[in-house]
């Protein structure tokens, strides 16, 4: 397992999906996750500290772990299987880890929102992530490669050759 950190949500340039983009902590490899609109909406809200008049789904489920005396320790996007991806949300209920599945875009809202530490099996690094150079101060090099890689991207592009 890698750590990641959320790098940013755009959309691809061809079906105005939205994407989350997941950055290596360690390196300059970048994960991308096509999500629905509400997870973007509810990822980005959070990442700009937009409040909500009500508790959207992932605020409630926050109290409900709260108020439970239950901790979030991690996420992780476990495997890329048939072009889905899946995750997991590890929480610790009296002493005891237990692990839930869960979509990704899910999970990462919950990460935002409690600042749990992001993390992607090395098999989908290695089959699904892209690698861009980039200096200590390139990111706006960085995000124009990504812009230019939305252009003609899409998901069947990740599917494993058989």
């Amino acid at each position: 397992m890698r750590e990641v950190q959320i790098y940013g949500v755009s959309f691809d340039m061809v079906g105005k999906q939205p994407i989350v983009l997941l950055k290596t902590i360690d390196d300059n490899r970048f994960l991308p996750i096509w999500i629905g609109h509400p997870e973007a909406a509810a990822i980005l809200m959070k990442l700009q500290g937009a409040e909500t008049p009500r508790p959207m789904t992932h605020d409630l489920l926050v109290e409900l772990l709260d108020q439970t005396d239950t901790t979030c320790e991690r996420i992780a996007i476990t495997e890329l299987r048939d072009n889905t991806f899946f995750a997991s949300i590890t929480i610790s209920v009296s002493g005891t880890e237990i692990e839930v599945d869960s979509r990704p875009s899910d999970a990462l809202a919950l990460a935002v929102r409690l600042a749990v530490p992001i993390f992607v099996a090395d098999e989908v690094i290695e089959e699904s992530s892209i690698e861009f150079e980039q200096g200590e101060e390139d990111t706006d090099e960085v995000v124009e490669q990504f812009k230019d890689f939305l252009e003609d991207v899409s998901p069947e592009d990740f599917l494993k050759d058989s």
